[in-house]
């Protein structure tokens, strides 16, 4: 489903019968699950971030590397390899198998979910930037086409993965799934910190033709995802207004975070409405066109009767 057409969906759902929309009004509370499910809805982001990474280092991705993480879930649909510089294409490498260990660890400790439908075509991405700035783009923006393009798609994923981490360890009643979460978490935001220190360097670059640049254009991305996710303010771009950056005293902002510094954290709702692209969990589409896999996200999905 297009990306652009969200705030339509937002508009009928409003319409809809309360058998038919479990929530009247987005929720922001943390939902109770079982440590198992919290996990393994986070698989969804390690595979999006998976296959990303590594069709965009290698022009191939899990079905190729550790095709049994799949779980017999299809093939993603319209990764390519990208062009990129040695210091990107070295980068983007080691996050692609970062992510491989990920799922490994994920499946592991825990088991794992058949892989979801995704699309990571130049289209998804595309689309997700026309929202972000309010007008289609032409050319339409491509993540392949260039090393700046890439790391502005990868400044998407991340993020909202870490995001979800911190909101779901305090939910946790397993030491071992602490432990594991905590591991994951780690590494996860030192791979958004890596891709937004590399964007930051090229900050004030025009992104052309578009005529913005690098700067604004991360922080357009976080206020699509802040309207998208519903709870508030909890992403900004790599440089910010002097009393949003730490202690209210630098426009840099290679990490994000509150007024205490501290990381933000996301719900699975939140994030299902980003990824989807629909500010709506229930309504899939973006990069997940069928809906996310798991316990938590198939929960969220209208059921036609």
């Amino acid at each position: 489903m297009p990306i652009k057409y969200y705030l339509l969906l937002l508009l009928l759902s409003t319409a809809v019968t309360a058998d038919r929309q479990p929530f009247s009004y987005p929720s922001c509370k943390p939902i109770p699950a079982r440590d198992v499910d919290l996990v393994q809805f986070a698989m969804n982001l390690e595979f999006l971030e998976a296959e990303f990474f590594l069709h965009g280092a290698f022009g191939k991705g899990l079905d190729i590397f550790a095709p049994y993480l799949a779980r017999g879930g299809p093939s993603p649909f319209g990764g390519r390899k990208a062009r990129l510089d040695h210091v990107v294409q070295s980068v983007i490498e080691e996050l692609g198998y970062e992510e491989i260990g990920h799922l490994k660890a994920i499946y592991e400790w825990v088991g794992g979910i058949p892989r979801p439908f995704m699309n990571i075509s130049a289209e998804t991405f595309g689309e997700v930037f026309d929202m972000a700035l309010g007008r289609k783009l032409m050319p339409p923006f491509d993540p392949y086409s260039s090393s700046i393009h890439f790391l502005l798609a990868s400044y998407l994923l991340p993020y909202v993965g870490l995001t979800g981490y911190v909101g779901a360890i305090p939910l946790l009643d397993r030491f071992t799934t602490k432990d594991l979460v905590g591991r994951l978490l780690g590494v996860e935001s030192g791979q958004d910190a890596i891709v937004r220190t590399l964007l930051y360097q090229h900050s004030g670059k025009k992104l052309e033709p578009y005529g913005i640049t690098v700067a604004n254009l991360t922080n357009k991305l976080s206020w699509a995802r802040n309207h998208l996710g519903k709870c508030g303010h909890k992403d900004e771009g790599v440089v910010v207004r002097k009393k949003l950056g730490a202690e209210g005293r630098t426009r840099t902002n290679v990490l994000s975070a509150n007024n205490y510094s501290l990381a933000y954290s996301r719900t699975p709702q939140e994030i299902t409405r980003i990824v989807y692209g629909t500010g709506n969990e229930h309504v899939p589409g973006g990069f997940y066109p069928r809906g996310a896999n798991g316990r938590i996200a198939r929960s969220f999905i209208y059921k036609p009767r």
